[in-house]
């Protein structure tokens, strides 16, 4: 201890006497002047940016999705069905068990359920919401987040993408939310769930994008669902999926839940899908389906030559628009109007969606080489849904 203070004091003298020298001073200063320098860069640097978390220090101002939400829950409704379902039980269809227990021929209930909108024309009052939100009921009531109540009527509805559109009757002051772009998703993009769940009025829950593209849910003919880990619940049907622009992005509408209730996979279908069926509903009252006249299969990586984006062609009809158009069997699609295809189950939909007389513009890979076709969408029947998972349930 002694030889350290007394090597501190040593120090001590030197420095004073380095100070004290006019042939050092100057250079001291300069060493003094870039050591300063470097800590204020260092605290510079330590400073938050803008878009960054800041420091939640006494009197700093917390991080919130406040002004957001207050921005775009106006345009989401809760809504109120009445009607009336058919009890589907082959007992009913047997003459014999109706006349022994007098039952009538079909036997009504009468059902009274909850779930969410989306107001996407203010002016005309259009709302978004899931098929199976409205299917088979007679009056539709709508609740706004200021607590005003409008009647409201179903303009058109198609199971095959579980997509409603409803029309507020003599809408005044309505909020529309504004529409993005669900292809320009991205998994581990921040997104809001809102919507009307148990009954209990307008909740915001926020999460991830978890997955896209996802299908083989089993529940509809069209399936290209955003996985979100926002929390979605019973009667969060039809309610909006938020990004942090405040746009619109997906319509909520299933999860899966062994037990009934969030378990962080829900899904929602993506606007552009949605927009695209809102369209038709709204000009013809019901979606016409499309087709080019093709069989596709999901590419295998093992087979393909480790390729997994995009579909192949497994079969072309004969005289149907896609062999008009040049279309081969083995050609790989790669896009459809210069937006990527990942999957055969998404070419299907945007076929499938698109207008008759439509022109898809493809780009295709045939003997390694692209090519671009051009096909028109012609007139298609209806496809059947596969049968359901069970484990996926409609909210």
């Amino acid at each position: 201890m002694a030889c350290l203070a007394a090597w501190r004091d040593t120090a001590s003298r030197l420095l004073i006497r380095t100070l004290l020298n006019p042939r050092t001073r100057t250079h001291v200063n300069r060493l003094f002047a870039i050591v300063l320098a470097g800590l204020v860069g260092a605290a510079t640097i330590a400073t938050p940016v803008s878009g960054q978390i800041p420091n939640l220090r006494t009197g700093g101002t917390v991080p919130t999705l406040a002004p957001l939400v207050r921005e775009v829950t106006p345009a989401v409704v809760n809504i109120a069905v009445h009607g009336k379902i058919r009890q589907d039980n082959p007992l009913y269809r047997d003459p014999l068990f109706r006349e022994f227990f007098d039952v009538p021929k079909q036997l009504e209930k009468e059902i009274n359920a909850t779930g969410s909108g989306v107001i996407v024309d203010a002016q005309k009052g259009y709302v978004l919401t899931n098929n199976h939100v409205v299917d088979q009921v007679t009056t539709v009531q709508i609740k706004t987040k200021d607590g005003r109540q409008f009647s409201a009527k179903v303009v058109g509805r198609d199971p095959g993408t579980d997509i409603a559109v409803l029309r507020i009757q003599s809408p005044t002051a309505l909020k529309a939310i504004a529409f993005g772009d669900s292809d320009a998703l991205e998994v581990g993009d921040f997104v809001l769930a809102i919507g009307n769940p148990f009954g209990l009025g307008q909740t915001v829950t926020s999460g991830l994008v978890s997955a896209l593209g996802r299908t083989g849910l089993g529940k509809h003919g069209y399936e290209d669902f955003i996985q979100t880990d926002a929390a979605i619940n019973p009667g969060n049907s039809g309610g909006a999926l938020v990004n942090l622009k405040g746009e619109l992005v997906g319509i909520n509408s299933a999860i899966i839940s062994p037990a009934g209730g969030n378990v962080g996979i829900g899904f929602a279908i993506p606007v552009n899908m949605a927009r695209r069926v809102m369209d038709q509903i709204v000009e013809n009252g019901r979606v016409e389906r499309g087709r080019i006249g093709i069989s596709l299969r999901e590419l295998n990586p093992a087979t393909d030559g480790g390729r997994s984006e995009g579909a192949r062609i497994a079969e072309v009809s004969p005289g149907s628009p896609a062999e008009l158009a040049g279309l081969r069997k083995g050609d790989i699609v790669l896009k459809a109007d210069d937006r990527p295809i990942h999957s055969a189950a998404q070419l299907r939909n945007r076929i499938g969606l698109a207008r008759i007389g439509e022109q898809v513009r493809l780009t295709v890979e045939r003997s390694g080489a692209p090519q671009i076709v051009t096909v028109a969408v012609g007139p298609a029947t209806e496809a059947s849904s596969s049968q359901s998972n069970g484990s996926v349930q409609r909210r």
